[in-house]
């Protein structure tokens, strides 16, 4: 049976090149789509599934109800582990991380190697599975004095990791720094962890830094993670928990519940205290997508298949004429499908095995077509549903013809065949989906470009920052006053942490004239250095920025406009706010300014004069003297801090990173749009064929008639034309929900102007238009002669 099959799929090659051909290339195509979207979705499902605890252990968020909505938030207290550990008898293990990539540098003599650190309890490596190459997971961050490094951290600070174990290195970072000795060293972190990080200090260093006063129920920024008992209900644990922090402090109105900690990165959206999408609505965007675009390169095997049916009805005749059941046709037309899709199935493997690497860039993976049973399970499934419908139609279609009508010469397959009507639906779904393609491929780019350029309400351009390291440290006044001396620098101020990105945030232990007992609000706190306001071009709606020649400043505050709204302030300036029990005078209230992402509205703000927590250096340079401006800094640096590496950033890098996952559904939207309209195409072409091939007599009567080429043209584009024209009615209307959806995800976006549909659908018309042309022409331009001759 197999080798007739083979035999069968041989001779179809040799008799109908063009078709195979088409046929081959579109499965192969829509094959490597779904292997390649399977890898990367199967990525992201299993991401944070390795940890041995995993079905018990969850994350502690906040819900923080304000006047328009709950925000919610996986910010917690420092001192929430402990407290919770010590009341909730369902509580195994509950640890503290300071866990958001901590920019240390660790020195060993003269070589100082940046990493990404976390501060954590002690049960850290009991609840999460970072396995110890050596060290004790109860002991290594027992002790203050102790830092836990991963494997390649060791190699690159003493060549190896034999040994490491006991030697001193010495930590910075901008809360300060000490000599420490490694307790232990662990494997590096896989890629399927959210959780990246080199170092792991001891959590008291942290509570040394921040100091005992900032211990309190209102100063947020750390995560909890607690494990459960085996046994114990999440719903009654979410349920004692809820008003958990309200019996701590009683002023507050926050809530928390617990979150499974695996979920959090597929699941990290919540609208209104409910939990609301993210990565995951990536992966089933992905999915349906690799799912579409093999259907619609199956949908070509259908179409050609049945379109080519005419050179098969007397073969089907015969072979039921001699004793041929239905069923074994059925089995026979369904092993050519078989057969074509296990081919196209290796081809695609060959594809995949070239494209993984450019894939892997877009997507920022680290994938690897590696064979073992599940991929070989899966790939027998996608082959099996592959052969199954592509060939189902056909077979089922092609097996039912009636001998004797066959025989006889009487079967019409103009008047005959409702199929055509399905065959039109399903040209009309290929086109649909390549045009909902089309219109989100536009949307996304759009929805892009206007992050990239929209005004934030600061100057992010031609700012490089940087952080101290060593000497600087201790010298950073004097070094920005160097710095501002450099040609083609502007200006040069320190901030606590990036401008970028979430703050540090308070939601209590704060109080100002005329406040509500019953509203709680959070600010962000920007810890500032002189100058900061200044440097990054920040607009003063009110008042002034701190100043040196004002030395009390240390005492004042700047809020923004949103700060301003929640406070109802009529006249601020001059007037006091009191922060954990230390009055402030207002003296400034900036322009409201975008220091997150567009995804999220603006958020009261207000910045401190810290000079000792401003510890992360930014540098304004003029347009145009980039390169001579940075050459100075660095010499500045070097003269300041021998043995350092200069290593510096550009602000606007760290802006355009917040989109990174629109960039790459931006990037992979376009490749997979391109490739539906390729195979829709291929199919509409191969159909248009067929069409021109089975009506050569009627065109050479009508060109002997005296029909002109464009009739001819006019009247094989014509049917196709109305196919694509409806597939673009149904499209558009489906395109607008989606993609308005999408931007639902941002605070602020663009709107949906009609001419990004109607140029869709321009573009899939005239790409089909084109299509069906090359053959319409073609056939018009045949020698009337040749086409009147019989077979």
């Amino acid at each position: 049976m197999i080798k007739h099959n083979l035999l069968l799929l041989f001779r179809g090659f040799k008799k109908f090149r063009t078709t195979f051909l088409i046929n081959l290339i579109g499965l192969s195509t829509g094959l490597a789509c779904v292997i390649i979207i399977y890898m990367w979705v199967n990525d992201e499902l299993a991401m944070d599934k390795f940890h041995e605890k995993e079905k018990r252990l969850y994350r502690v968020m906040v819900n923080n109800p304000n006047s328009e909505e709950i925000e919610t938030s996986p910010s917690t207290q420092a001192i929430l582990a402990d407290a919770l550990k010590g009341e909730l008898p369902e509580v195994e293990t509950a640890v503290s991380a300071l866990d958001v990539g901590v920019d240390l540098t660790l020195s060993v003599n003269e070589r100082h190697i940046p990493v990404k650190g976390i501060l954590a309890s002690k049960d850290f490596f009991n609840i999460f599975s970072f396995n110890l190459i050596q060290g004790s997971n109860d002991q290594v961050l027992q002790d203050k004095k102790g830092i836990v490094i991963s494997e390649s951290t060791a190699i690159a600070l003493f060549n190896s990791v034999d040994n490491a174990t006991g030697k001193i290195i010495e930590w910075q970072f901008p809360y300060g720094k000490s000599e420490v000795f490694v307790a232990g060293i662990f494997k590096d972190v896989s890629t399927n962890s959210s959780m990246k990080f080199d170092a792991a200090l001891s959590f008291e260093v942290y509570k040394d830094l921040i100091g005992k006063e900032s211990l309190h129920w209102g100063n947020f920024g750390c995560s909890t993670y607690l494990v459960l008992k085996e046994g114990t209900n999440l719903e009654d644990v979410n349920k004692k928990i809820v008003d958990f922090v309200k019996h701590k402090a009683s002023d507050s109105k926050i809530t928390l519940f617990l979150a499974p900690y695996s979920e959090y990165y597929l699941y990290g959206n919540y609208e209104n205290g409910i939990r609301a999408g993210g990565r995951i609505d990536y992966v089933r965007l992905f999915s349906m997508i690799g799912a579409f675009i093999l259907i619609i390169a199956c949908i070509n095997f259908m179409n050609l298949a049945t379109a080519k049916a005419t050179r098969h009805i007397k073969e089907v005749g015969i072979k039921k004429a001699i004793g041929a059941s239905r069923r074994l046709l059925v089995f026979q037309y369904l092993g050519e499908s078989m057969m074509m899709a296990f081919l196209s199935l290796l081809i695609a493997v060959l594809f995949v095995d070239l494209f993984l690497p450019q894939f892997n860039v877009a997507t920022g993976k680290q994938l690897d077509l590696v064979f073992n049973s599940q991929l070989a399970i899966s790939l027998a499934i996608i082959l099996t549903f592959t052969g199954l419908i592509a060939g189902s139609y056909p077979a089922f279609y092609l097996s039912r013809f009636n001998p004797s009508t066959v025989l006889k010469g009487s079967f019409s397959y103009q008047r005959s065949f409702p199929e055509m009507i399905a065959r039109r639906g399903l040209i009309i779904f290929q086109f649909a989906i390549s045009v909902i393609f089309i219109v989100a491929v536009t949307v996304v780019y759009k929805q892009i470009e206007f992050v990239q350029t929209k005004y934030l309400g600061y100057d992010k351009d031609n700012i490089v920052y940087f952080k101290p390291e060593g000497k600087l440290a201790l010298n950073l006044e004097t070094f920005l006053s160097e710095a501002r001396k450099v040609p083609g620098v502007i200006n040069a101020s320190s901030i606590s942490r990036s401008i970028v990105g979430a703050q540090n945030s308070t939601m209590g232990y704060f109080n100002w004239e005329g406040k509500d007992p019953n509203v709680q609000v959070p600010f962000e706190i920007v810890n500032s250095n002189y100058d900061l306001i200044e440097t990054l071009g920040i607009q003063l709606k009110e008042g002034r920025a701190f100043s040196r020649d004002f030395p009390q400043d240390t005492s004042s505050i700047i809020f923004n406009e949103a700060g301003l709204e929640v406070m109802g302030l009529k006249d601020p300036i001059g007037g006091t706010f009191n922060l954990w029990g230390k009055d402030y005078k207002i003296i400034g209230i900036t322009k409201n300014f975008h220091f997150e992402s567009l995804h999220e509205k603006v958020k009261p703000l207000f910045f401190r004069l810290v000079p000792e927590e401003a510890e992360r250096i930014m540098v304004k340079i003029s347009a145009g003297k980039e390169t001579d401006a940075i050459e100075g800094l660095e010499d500045v640096y070097n003269k300041i801090n021998p043995g350092y590496s200069f290593d510096y950033k550009f602000l606007s890098e760290e802006y355009q990173a917040q989109y990174i996952a629109e960039k790459r559904v931006s990037t992979l939207s376009k490749y997979f749009a391109a490739l539906a309209i390729v195979i829709s195409c291929l199919g509409l072409f191969g159909l248009a064929a067929f069409t021109a091939e089975r009506r050569l007599k009627e065109i050479g009567i009508r060109k002997v008639l005296g029909s002109s080429s464009f009739g001819i043209v006019y009247l094989l584009s014509l049917d196709f034309t109305r196919v694509v024209i409806v597939s673009i009615l149904i499209a558009l209307p489906i395109s607008y929900y989606f993609t308005s959806r999408w931007l639902d995800g941002f605070a602020f976006r663009i709107e949906l102007h009609w001419w990004y549909f109607a140029g869709a659908g321009i573009l899939a018309i005239s790409i089909a238009l084109l299509t069906v042309g090359a053959q319409a022409i073609r056939a018009a331009t045949s020698n009337p002669a040749q086409c009147l001759k019989d077979e």
